[in-house]
């Protein structure tokens, strides 16, 4: 059985490793240069009117939907803005070098635009409830197509719908509290087992337990709950890590136009650690893509409950989450990387980005807090990815089998926490990151 399983997770490796990345590529990046171009670079004409929007200044009593502008953003936001913000960067840089970067931020920035057009249309097909909350997101907008291609637009919604169900199990649930867990674990040295009674327990199943029961009181409590926590969430975890990041780029700030400049001419060199420079290109777009979700429809199904009649109003606000996520957060990751010279010693991964903020914050003179900092910033943006996450899957659920199955989806949605926090999932990331090429798709 255990040959079995291998040989799945060695063809789901080489599934996303020879074709799955390489299809995302191809699809979302020319889509992304396209819709930019036709609708006239409105990320960047538009800025202080998103931000506006997002500030209240055209909130008005009694629009239809859940939560505000803010509130839509926080919640989609705290689902991007995981674990891929400290591995993925890290990951990108030692596999491609750090001209991986720049190829993150042109993935970014066209990524903006994949995100408005998506999530507007989130907004216009979206339906109301019965009991009077509203549901969108691409399995609402395919069946638009219904008129001009008949059957097949609703077999594109199932599909898509189950391919969220299960990336909502495994890459917005299992790989995050295997993250949280292991962060946990290993910056604390929490012991193996717990000797209570007579009896001997694996720590790491009180861990799962706690983690949880955290985010079943959570998640029980629907979008609105959810968009309460992630909006106080979001902002203090993005605070938190941001000081730190600045901190240590202010004490290294002679080095930043060097950093830059490594940047920028690693990005056309070709000089990566396998491949050259289009093994470089697909590190970059491709941890950039997978970073900020633009065009994999999940974002669409929480700003869908917005509270605008315009849908090209909550479209606007949309596109601010990959500039926060990958041209803000990723970039703070990659220059204290480069910065404090880490990116050279040869860590992995999380690994790497340990490294860099204990060398950063040890120049700093307040100790060795960088396992510390790195650690608590996983533990808390993959939290927040787990309980927004939730809310993805109750909405394919909800398409799929109707409401009656949304409670005990959420009990599911409980255990699997549990078993992510407990289990190596190899096979999961490999497996969910073949499903997120199906939703994108």
């Amino acid at each position: 059985m255990t040959d079995f399983f291998e040989l799945i997770n060695q063809g789901l490796k080489w599934y996303n490793s020879n074709i799955g990345g390489w299809l995302v590529l191809a699809i979302l990046l020319p889509t992304g240069i396209y819709f930019t171009i036709k609708l006239k670079f409105l990320q960047v004409t538009h800025i202080r009117h998103t931000i506006s929007i997002v500030r209240g200044k055209y909130d008005k009593k009694g629009e239809h939907g859940d939560v505000n502008h803010f509130k839509a953003l926080t919640t989609a936001l705290s689902a991007t803005v995981g674990t891929g913000n400290i591995v993925g960067v890290a990951l990108a840089i030692f596999m491609g070098g750090p001209g991986a970067v720049f190829w993150m931020w042109m993935t970014a920035f066209f990524g903006m635009m994949l995100k408005m057009v998506e999530c507007t249309l989130a907004l216009k097909y979206r339906k109301t409830n019965t009991d009077g909350s509203v549901s969108g997101g691409p399995m609402y907008y395919m069946l638009a197509l219904k008129e001009k291609i008949g059957k097949p637009a609703m077999i594109l919604a199932v599909i898509f719908s189950i391919a969220t169900v299960l990336c909502s199990l495994g890459t917005g649930n299992m790989a995050q509290a295997n993250s949280m867990s292991d962060a946990i674990h290993q910056t604390y040295d929490i012991p193996t087992y717990l000797h209570f009674a007579g009896s001997t327990i694996p720590t790491v199943f009180i861990t799962g337990a706690i983690l949880a029961g955290l985010v079943l009181l959570v998640i029980v409590g629907g979008l609105k709950r959810i968009a309460e926590v992630t909006s106080k969430l979001v902002p203090i975890m993005a605070i938190f890590y941001f000081i730190a990041a600045i901190t240590i780029i202010i004490t290294f700030s002679g080095k930043i136009p060097a950093a830059f400049t490594l940047i920028f001419t690693d990005a056309f060199s070709g000089e990566a650690m396998a491949g050259g420079f289009i093994f470089m290109v697909f590190q970059g777009v491709r941890r950039g893509l997978f970073s900020n979700e633009a065009g994999q429809g999940s974002a669409p199904i929480a700003h869908a409950a917005a509270k605008t009649d315009i849908p090209l109003r909550e479209g606007l606000v949309a596109s601010l989450e990959p500039l926060v996520d990958t041209l803000i957060i990723c970039t703070l990751t990659a220059l204290v990387i480069l910065l404090t010279g880490a990116w050279e010693l040869g860590g992995e991964g999380a690994k790497m980005t340990m490294a860099a903020f204990t060398i950063g914050l040890d120049e700093v003179g307040i100790g060795n807090w960088g396992n510390h900092i790195v650690a608590v910033g996983l533990f808390l943006f993959a939290f927040s990815t787990v309980i927004a996450w939730s809310y993805y899957g109750t909405r394919a659920v909800q398409f799929l089998m109707g409401d009656k199955m949304i409670k005990p989806y959420y009990y599911i949605y409980g255990f699997f926490v549990f078993l992510g926090a407990v289990g190596s999932i190899d096979i999961v990331w490999n497996f969910v990151d073949a499903v997120i090429t199906l939703m994108t798709f």
